[in-house]
């Protein structure tokens, strides 16, 4: 096992327990900092802000796919999972960055992509060689075509990027071929999870990167590895565990050996699950104590604005996570989604990925006070915290021009869809203009994608001088989270006054001494009894607490 697995045997046994109370800065290499000039984020640049993150006050640092791929969608589509993207490092570069990390307090978590390869990955390409009936194809979802000379599809399977989920091959000969399954890209092949050579695969794949000192990984697409192996076609309405090809029963082996590759390694070593599963129970069953310790809740990230709304969604998570005694995760945004403080300037302001649209109407004032009174909410509610970088800084989801999109989503759309690079952007960090100091003065190409003009009020250099900035905001959030016993895993105690569900103002106590209310309502309201107040989204109006705003209270235990 490497000397770099969790630091010093003493940092290893500290705190097994860190995974449940932990803030966890989501980073998108390609668009935080570029250290080269080549307009594309890397490790080294992350290396060189890893002070700015501790001063933030995380726990823990996600890393998207740093792995080496074609890009066809943002590194989802992996061709190696043992190496780095050249574009972004070396493996000796992630070891420093993971050990640097570590001395400053910060863990690394990592995205394990278990669903799919990219179609550039050996096994893939050697399936492709082998032909039809080889044991190289027995990886993946190859499969003859329906019809008298199999121009049909397997089946109709819905993509999750729209589109078709099967592909045709072409034999040697340049005669049409097999088909193969992608609920993704068709440079995203799916790998079938009943071979032996997969299951094996992933777990010394778990084993490389837990040698090398991660924390912890992220599974993406949790759900969707195992397939019907009928190729049934989705029911109507599919009952629990009916659906082809999502949250099927035996998927829970998989984690359960997962479980205990992680258990093996001295330290916590946590499984993240990226589940979309709407049914509670279901959703819980991958926390069960021998299988994931947590998933990402999104359903309070899908919310439209609102007391009820948000009620609802905190009561539902807490309800579905405390038979399995996992704590919920927090999370307003990531790489995927609608930036918040454009999300909750919309009529809309719930998220689904059907309903993006260009040329949204966007109140960014008063998203951008939505989206501070949210975080003050979601960092006090139980459990850990993720946030997804550039959110502490309030930037905006950027529309760009179509002929600059990479995403596969817009183009998959028919171009409806503006798809995810919107919230993508590299990240500003000091100066007036472009490209902000995300790359170096002399750089020698523009960033991946560009940076709006207006956005040097915006920069990590403009908030640190403004102490009613968003970046301030979160990181006296944070210091006041870290150091308040009462706030990050426990129990949550609503007000009486809010418990009948039909307030606009949501109340709620971690222990005796802390009160959290958010005001949801279309006026300014007075503030309950309480000693001081510790921190709020906006300056009160009066002695009152404004409209879409929230305030920490300091109160006397009962």
């Amino acid at each position: 096992m490497s000397v770099l697995d969790a630091g010093t045997p003493e940092q290893a046994s500290a705190d097994a327990l860190w995974w449940r109370s932990a803030v966890i800065y989501q980073v998108y290499v390609r668009s935080f900092a570029d250290s080269d000039g080549d307009g594309t984020g890397d490790l080294r640049g992350v290396r060189q802000h890893l002070q700015y993150l501790k001063d933030l006050g995380v726990d823990a640092i996600w890393f998207n796919p740093w792995y080496p791929s074609p890009l066809a969608d943002g590194g989802y589509d992996v061709s190696d999972y043992r190496d780095i993207h050249p574009a972004f490092g070396t493996l000796d570069e992630a070891e420093l960055l993971i050990s640097e990390a570590l001395a400053l307090g910060i863990r690394t978590i990592i995205d394990i992509v278990p669903n799919h390869v990219s179609d550039q990955h050996p096994w893939f390409q050697q399936a492709l060689a082998a032909g039809p009936g080889s044991p190289e194809r027995e990886r993946f979802w190859f499969h003859p075509g329906l019809g008298e000379n199999g121009d049909e599809m397997p089946n109709h399977w819905v993509s999750n990027f729209a589109g078709d989920t099967w592909t045709r091959t072409t034999d040697p000969d340049g005669t049409a071929g097999e088909w193969y399954l992608h609920l993704f890209t068709p440079e995203q092949p799916d790998l079938n999870w009943n071979h032996p050579d997969v299951v094996a695969e992933h777990e010394d794949i778990l084993r490389f990167w837990f040698d090398r000192g991660v924390a912890g990984v992220r599974i993406d697409s949790a759900g969707l590895l195992i397939k019907d192996p009928t190729l049934a076609e989705v029911p109507e309405n599919p009952g629990p565990g009916e659906h082809p090809t999502e949250d099927r029963d035996e998927v829970h082996d998989v984690y359960r050996a997962w479980r205990r590759i992680a258990d093996s390694y001295e330290g916590t070593r946590v499984l993240v699950g990226e589940v979309w599963v709407p049914d509670a129970k279901r959703f819980a069953d991958y926390l069960r104590p021998d299988e994931m310790h947590t998933a990402f809740n999104f359903d309070f990230m899908s919310r439209p604005w609102g007391a009820e709304e948000f009620r609802a969604s905190i009561d539902l998570m807490l309800a579905a996570h405390a038979p399995v005694g996992a704590p919920s995760t927090w999370v307003l945004s990531n790489h995927d989604v609608t930036r918040p403080v454009t999300r909750y300037g919309r009529e809309d302001s719930s998220f689904a990925f059907v309903k993006k649209r260009f040329g949204t109407p966007t109140d960014l004032d008063l998203g951008t006070r939505r989206a501070r009174a949210a975080a003050l909410l979601t960092a006090a509610l139980p459990g850990s915290l993720y946030i997804y970088q550039g959110d502490e800084l309030g930037l905006p989801e950027v529309e760009l021009p179509t002929t600059l999109l990479q995403d596969p989503m817009h183009y998959r759309s028919g171009g409806v869809d503006p798809g995810r690079d919107g919230c993508r952007v590299p990240l500003p960090w000091r100066g007036t203009a472009a490209p902000f100091g995300f790359s170096p003065a002399q750089a020698s190409s523009a960033p991946w994608l560009p940076q709006p003009d207006d956005w040097s009020a915006l920069t990590v250099e403009a908030q640190e001088a403004d102490p009613a900035s968003m970046l301030r905001l979160y990181r006296e959030a944070l210091r006041i989270r870290r150091r308040e016993e009462e706030l990050g895993d426990g129990t949550l105690t609503w007000l009486d006054d809010a418990a009948d569900g039909g307030s606009d103002v949501l109340a709620f106590t971690r222990g005796e001494r802390f009160l959290c209310v958010t005001n949801l309502s279309a006026t300014a309201v007075e503030l309950p009894e309480h000693d001081s107040i510790l921190l709020a989204s906006t300056p009160l109006d009066g002695g009152l607490l404004p409209t879409d705003s929230t305030a920490w209270l300091r109160i006397t235990p009962s």
